[in-house]
């Protein structure tokens, strides 16, 4: 990149490089300007004072190689700075990466932690890793996991490896695999096929079944019977926002501890067994590695509030 420094008190022009081809431009803008608020970048956008190869273009663009970003003037006070990471957060995350290599990272993400700020979240997990590893200039989301659900989340090391690991997953050939608590789930196996379609409600998204949305398929596994629910393994077929939450609530076997698609009997069994959590975990991830080749087949383990429930719910059989 040229003039890549941004600056308080004049225009600075960014020509893209390799690294950042594909990349969107309010991402490229959030890694660029660190510290400024998403508000305020979105602002910019949208007033035409950020301009690419001369011209306005709208925060969804991607950015190609040798394009010429034009960022306006920008200043960033002390209370703009980056969040700082608690110790806490830095010892849960070093612990919770189960896989790291030259181009990747895979966490156990914690429930609770969004995987990125925005939403009256200022600190997610990438913001929190970069901050973590200031070495690390590359560092991107693979993929998203709901805030409240725990388990397997990859972070590429390199844009480059990003791209490759991203088509891989839209080929199909990356396996998700999760682990649900729910109840009235019937039977052995099943597959639940309908189309999905996001809504905004308010302030609130929202995903509904629906003839206008996108195919979604999820296929649905008994583990176990506990006492008044299921011990259930769900593998994605496709990845769309909330897909297990809606499929498990369509299919008549709502998730418990889900306050956007579940139902007050979960809530009330988990209030009774003293838990809150929504009981969905990423538990297994199995891709070929995009540069070796090798099968790479990773799992995790269930955080303490999820074995506490599992637990609970056995001893009450």
């Amino acid at each position: 990149m040229s003039d890549d420094t941004p600056a308080a008190n004049r225009v600075s022009f960014v020509t893209i490089d390799d690294g950042r081809h594909g990349q969107r431009l309010d991402n490229f803008l959030f890694t660029h300007l660190k510290g400024v608020p998403k508000s305020r970048i979105y602002r910019i956008i949208r007033s035409g004072e950020v301009r690419v190869n001369k011209g306005r273009a709208k925060q969804t663009t991607r950015l190609a190689t040798g394009d010429v970003v034009r960022i306006p003037p920008i200043r960033t006070s002390e209370s703009d700075a980056p969040p700082k990471v608690s110790d806490g957060l830095t010892e849960r995350l070093s612990r919770a990466c189960v896989h790291e290599d030259p181009h990747l990272f895979i966490f156990n993400k914690p429930a609770g932690l969004a995987v990125h700020g925005g939403s009256g979240v200022s600190l997610g997990l990438i913001e929190a890793l970069r901050v973590i590893y200031p070495e690390e200039k590359e560092l991107e989301l693979v993929h998203r996991l709901d805030r409240d659900t725990s388990g397997l989340i990859m972070v590429a090391r390199r844009r480059s490896f990003l791209r490759k690991l991203q088509r891989l997953m839209q080929a199909g050939k990356a396996e998700k695999r999760y682990w649900l608590i729910c109840q009235g789930y019937k039977g052995r196996e099943r597959t639940i096929e309908a189309p999905l379609l996001k809504m905004q409600n308010g302030n609130e998204r929202i995903v509904r079944v629906s003839r206008e949305g996108k195919p979604s398929v999820t296929h649905f596994r008994m583990i176990e019977r506990l006492k008044d629910a299921q011990l259930v393994e769900a593998t994605l077929e496709t990845g769309r926002t909330h897909q297990i939450r809606v499929h498990s609530q369509f299919g008549g076997f709502p998730l418990l501890g889900d306050d956007k698609y579940g139902i007050d009997k979960g809530a009330q069994l988990l209030d009774a067994l003293g838990h809150k959590r929504l009981c969905l975990h990423a538990r297994t991830l199995v891709f070929p590695h995009p540069d070796t080749g090798k099968t790479l087949s990773i799992t995790a383990p269930l955080d303490e509030d999820f074995e506490a429930i599992l637990a609970a719910l056995r001893g009450n059989q």
